[in-house]
């Protein structure tokens, strides 16, 4: 089905004339509007690379076409970005100091009409580098959740979103061991909270477990309540909830398996429902495969993962009716290592990064099936590895 049809216009139109004054009014209302974008026309799309830094770039919402990126804020390993509620300051990882979080202040720039970064202040993670870096719902603190290093930091911010100091770095002790190589040891590998902002939540692909724990939003301070067990060698990498907030999804890196949890705020409990592939155990076979992503459509009917391999995009179909999820379909992103990829606010466009192709693609989601299209729109930077549109 063609996604962009021609529209056919008359050549003449016989209408009244209007007065030459409002003749002149609609003249400066024309020119104005030609010259400048439609409100919500242009939006911001920010993308975090391995060596570069921070790149800008602009997706018309109406036709998907992607601006190219430009570089906003040079920094070592910006490999994961946040926003604040506010919308005026960016975070990011970055290697500085062995490992730090740092908040860049989001200004306009009238000559180029692309926003500029500033950088405000970073803080050390307390234990190397960051794979993740988060927000609370009421942007009083800031989380990251170190790899490497196997531990999870929270920091304190002021009224206005910077960094004031870090509050807690918490050990996540030894791993399950059942994968030898990928699990001798904690790997914490992303951090976030739960809808109703109780709960520091942190996928472990070291020990198959994920982290709840109990957060104070005033003072940032955390204390574990739970270890939310996952398949013994499954990995858990990525989280993210459903709109209700009556449902999460866990994407498993080393299985490429997404578990589905039905969250029950009032006890703040996780009860496991369903563990769905990603990719069937044939093409799992075929490359050396593993997930990397997961997304939840604004309208809660589709869930989206990225394998990385078989450099795609898995669609599922989520039915709160039935509790489960049923797989669509797989979309090639059109690159190579789609570590990252995102929806826009919208719903309407998803962009997928391809790391080692160092490429941003753009995708028409169908609104009916959740199914991609490819837009063939396709920007180029360097090493791209997170995809963010606005605060999550």
């Amino acid at each position: 089905m063609n996604k962009f049809p021609i529209r056919y216009y008359p050549t003449r139109i016989d209408t009244l004339q209007p007065a030459p004054m409002v003749q002149t009014i609609l003249a400066v209302f024309c020119f104005f509007s030609l010259a400048t974008p439609l409100w919500g026309q242009n939006i911001d799309v920010w993308v975090g690379t391995a060596k570069t830094g921070i790149y800008h770039a602009s997706l018309n919402v109406e036709n998907g076409k992607l601006s190219a990126p430009t570089l906003a804020s040079e920094t070592s390993g910006a490999g994961f970005l946040a926003m604040h509620p506010n919308s005026q300051v960016l975070y990011s990882t970055n290697r500085e100091n062995d490992g730090s979080v740092t908040a860049f202040s989001i200004a306009s720039n009238a000559s180029s009409q692309k926003p500029k970064l500033k950088k405000l202040q970073s803080i050390p993670t307390g234990d190397g580098g960051a794979a993740c870096v988060a927000i609370d719902k009421q942007g009083k603190v800031l989380m990251s959740a170190q790899y490497g290093g196997g531990s999870t930091s929270t920091y304190r911010l002021n009224r206005d979103g910077n960094l004031l100091s870090r509050v807690a770095n918490i050990e996540h002790g030894e791993g399950s061991g059942v994968n030898a190589k990928r699990q001798a040891t904690a790997h914490p590998h992303w951090v976030g909270t739960s809808p109703d902002n109780q709960f520091l939540l942190v996928p472990d692909l070291g020990t198959d477990q994920v982290f709840q724990y109990q957060l104070n939003a005033k003072t940032g301070d955390i204390v574990l309540k739970a270890k939310i067990p996952l398949p013994p060698g499954s990995g858990p990498r990525h989280m993210k909830f459903h709109p209700s907030g009556e449902y999460a999804f866990v994407l498993n890196e080393l299985t490429l398996t997404i578990n589905v949890f039905h969250y029950d705020q009032s006890s703040g409990t996780f009860k496991g429902i369903q563990n769905i592939e990603t990719l069937s155990s044939e093409l799992k076979d075929q490359h050396l495969n593993s997930a990397a992503e997961i997304r939840v459509h604004p309208s809660g009917k589709f869930v989206y993962s990225s394998n990385r391999g078989h450099d795609s995009i898995s669609v599922f179909g989520f039915h709160p009716q039935k509790n489960q999820l049923e797989f669509v379909e797989h979309e090639s992103v059109r690159g190579a290592w789609p570590r990252n990829f995102n929806i826009d606010p919208s719903g309407r466009w998803l962009l997928a990064a391809g790391q080692h192709s160092n490429t941003l693609a753009v995708f028409e989601i169908n609104q009916n099936t959740g199914e991609l299209t490819y837009a063939r729109q396709i920007a180029n930077l360097p090493d791209p590895i997170c995809v963010l549109f606005k605060n999550e």
